[in-house]
């Protein structure tokens, strides 16, 4: 495995171009969209993993030494590796599960769907309480410009007014009698502690020497928000922003759960999904503006985009029953109708069509989770 590992680190760039170009074929596949054919999408899943594990190994290259990051990055690179794991297999769990148990493919997705919940969840509270990027699958290592600015004032607070700032003060005025002693007691400690820790470590191999300097570094990591934390420091937009992460990540969940009661043909499981996300993205739109400016949610360059990719999301509704069959289909029997006698663009609007129809009939397509 650690040779297979230093191969892909060294061909990282190949090795992506090959993962682009296998699952952009998988669409090519006979029999892509058919309801009783399970080899494509069990061909495409393959890859779709093997293109993930190998990403996963590319991201997780050796850091160059002394390398700050947070003290929660190795336990939550489990989590984006095994939501991308499962959002490749979940679409063979649905063919295989409408193939051999037709309707009751319901009670599979909605498995799936929980387990990505809860690891979604999991991951939300072990980044400290971070916004998940692209569905948990990209991490977010931004800091919090509130936390960064806190930091910042209270190290510089230590350095006015710490235990040497006393020193630091009459150091500058060599006529102090007071100031002049300080320094000296100063001065004494200092070089009492140079020779203490020069004296301890001469005994020590360069090995042991070496260890030390590279496990020091590590060892200054961004401690992790707890949930009492959040809200004791954002007070109300704490708990709108917990709020509004929670409806994203049980939305695709909650669609599920009413579409197993109701059916797929009912507006009530559309209907339900969308309040959720329209409730979910105005929480979070408030928890931004809602109180004063230091309780306020400040977002970050990576996580205004999420906001605008989760807008973007909402197009999807318009390819979800009964919306779909009631109107966008007919929509795009239409157009396909008017550009059909144009030599190339008639052939290409029938391909894309009847992509769009395929997909369409696959929930995991289109669930956008």
């Amino acid at each position: 495995m650690e040779a297979y590992k230093q191969w892909v680190w060294r061909n990282r760039e190949y090795v992506h171009s090959l993962g682009s170009f296998a699952n952009g074929l998988t669409w090519l596949l006979p029999e892509k969209f058919s309801a009783s054919e399970i080899g494509p999408e069990a061909v495409t899943a393959f890859l779709g993993i093997f293109t993930t594990i190998n990403e996963h190994i590319i991201e997780n290259a050796p850091k160059p030494r002394g390398h700050v990051g947070s003290s929660d990055t190795n336990s939550s690179l489990s989590y984006p590796l095994l939501i991308a794991i499962l959002k490749d297999l979940e679409t063979v769990v649905e063919v295989a599960a409408e193939h051999f148990y037709g309707d009751k493919k319901w009670n599979f997705i909605i498995v799936t769907e929980a387990m990505k919940s809860l690891i979604r969840l999991a991951l939300f509270r072990n980044s400290g309480y971070k916004m998940l990027l692209q569905g948990g699958e990209t991490p977010n290592d931004e800091k919090d410009s509130n936390q960064t600015e806190s930091q910042n004032r209270a190290g510089n607070s230590d350095r006015n007014h710490g235990p040497h700032s006393f020193v630091n003060q009459n150091h500058h005025n060599p006529w102090n009698m007071e100031g002049r002693a300080m320094s000296a007691l100063n001065s004494f400690g200092q070089n009492a502690r140079t020779r203490t820790t020069t004296a301890s470590t001469s005994g020590w191999s360069p090995r042991v020497q070496h260890q030390q300097a590279v496990i020091e570094p590590t060892m200054i990591n961004e401690k992790r928000k707890t949930l009492s934390e959040l809200l004791s420091e954002k007070g109300v937009n704490g708990a709108l922003f917990a709020m509004g992460e929670v409806l994203f990540i049980t939305r695709p969940l909650i669609y599920v759960l009413f579409i197993r009661k109701y059916g797929i043909r009912s507006w009530i499981p559309w209907a339900i999904s969308l309040s959720v996300d329209t409730l979910g993205m105005g929480i979070l739109a408030n928890s931004k503006w809602w109180g004063e400016k230091s309780k306020q949610i400040h977002f970050s360059g990576p996580e205004k985009d999420e906001l605008r990719r989760r807008k973007l999301l909402w197009a999807l509704y318009l390819m979800r029953d009964p919306f779909f069959t009631k109107y966008t289909r007919q929509k795009l029997e239409s157009s396909q109708k008017t550009l059909e006698p144009i030599p190339l663009i008639g052939f290409l609007t029938e391909k894309i069509v009847e992509l769009l129809e395929g997909a369409q009939s696959r929930y995991t397509y289109i669930s956008g989770s």
